[in-house]
């Protein structure tokens, strides 16, 4: 089966075409995406004429990529910026009537426990106790578990483009802004931390998202040309050593930095804030890297609510 999995975040819209039956991990055949910036576009609780317009020409885009790529069906969802704007019904009412596509909004919890389930998919069972960060957009998700399905599950409104658009407004942070935004962040995370905490020191810990892998090559991880089967990690101590560096660089300079892309420039300090915070709190050397997140959760439930297939036992013409 071809699919056509459309994901609208708080910063990107991202059409992923793959191939995909039960057993087998999802191959991608297709990528077609675009900066949409929806958590910038909301205002008073609101997205945007122009949010609005930028979502429903990239859906409409997406219909005919999807198409022309021969996807046999398309799965669409959005998650924090949608998930919180007022308007939200309403914006992908007009989408649905503009394209023919209708888009699920996933709760914060759904989102944690549909990338908590790619995440074991793709570690395997030899990994055990499995706690699982993933800082998108407008929110971090947060999972931990022994199963398929995560024994905690919770988002928190601590995206980096979120955090960049409330704390910084486009400007270059102070050690004051830094030091508000940095407590504000360790506080929100300890809050629930004990979800996570009570059930024991996981046996593996990972991150998914732009953000984490975009850390992890700053720190010296391998670049995304290797492949997805290398082994990458995000280590705190060397994040330490890179935060003062990454607040004290001016944009330009970010964006020289391997694996930062220019329009994600300015939410590369909140995103290292909140990563750091992340270990510290889960008293977490390292992090896994890994390469599977929320779509392939979405793929992967789906194929697996897929009947299974019934050997068809009609005897042959002729047999006896």
């Amino acid at each position: 089966m071809r699919l056509g999995v459309l994901d609208i975040g708080s910063n990107t819209g991202h059409l992923l075409v793959v191939d995909a039956h039960r057993g087998a991990a999802p191959l991608p055949a297709y990528s077609y995406k675009q900066p949409l910036r929806l958590a910038e576009h909301l205002e008073d609780g609101d997205i945007t004429t122009t949010g609005i317009e930028a979502l429903t020409t990239f859906v409409a885009g997406s219909v005919v990529v999807a198409e022309d790529r021969g996807a046999h069906d398309m799965l669409g969802f959005a998650t924090s910026a949608v998930r919180d704007a007022r308007n939200a019904e309403a914006v992908l009412a007009h989408v649905a009537a503009a394209t023919g596509v209708r888009i699920a909004v996933l709760p914060g919890e759904d989102e944690a426990r549909l990338t908590f389930l790619a995440v074991r998919r793709w570690f395997g069972w030899s990994a055990g106790r499995l706690a699982v960060f993933d800082i998108g957009g407008g929110s971090l998700e947060i999972a931990g578990g022994a199963d398929e399905e995560p024994d905690v599950a919770w988002s928190i409104p601590l995206g980096a483009a979120r955090l960049a658009r409330e704390h910084f407004a486009g400007a270059r942070p102070d050690e004051e802004q830094i030091a508000v935004l940095r407590k504000k962040i360790r506080a929100a995370i300890a809050e629930d931390a004990g979800k996570l905490l009570r059930g024991g020191p996981p046996d593996v810990a990972a991150a998914t998202s732009k953000t984490f892998r975009s850390l992890a090559r700053i720190c010296g991880a391998a670049p995304s040309d290797d492949g997805p089967l290398v082994n990458r990690s995000l280590a705190v101590a060397q994040l330490r050593l890179w935060i003062p560096q990454l607040v004290d660089l001016p944009a330009e300079k970010l964006a020289d930095l391997p694996g930062v892309s220019p329009s994600r420039v300015h939410q590369i300090v909140p995103g290292a804030l909140v990563a750091e915070a992340v270990m510290d709190i889960f008293d977490l050397p390292d992090l896994q890297i890994c390469p599977w997140a929320l779509r392939e959760g979405v793929i992967l439930e789906r194929l697996d609510q897929l009947p299974e297939s019934v050997p068809d036992t009609t005897p042959e013409k002729g047999a006896s």
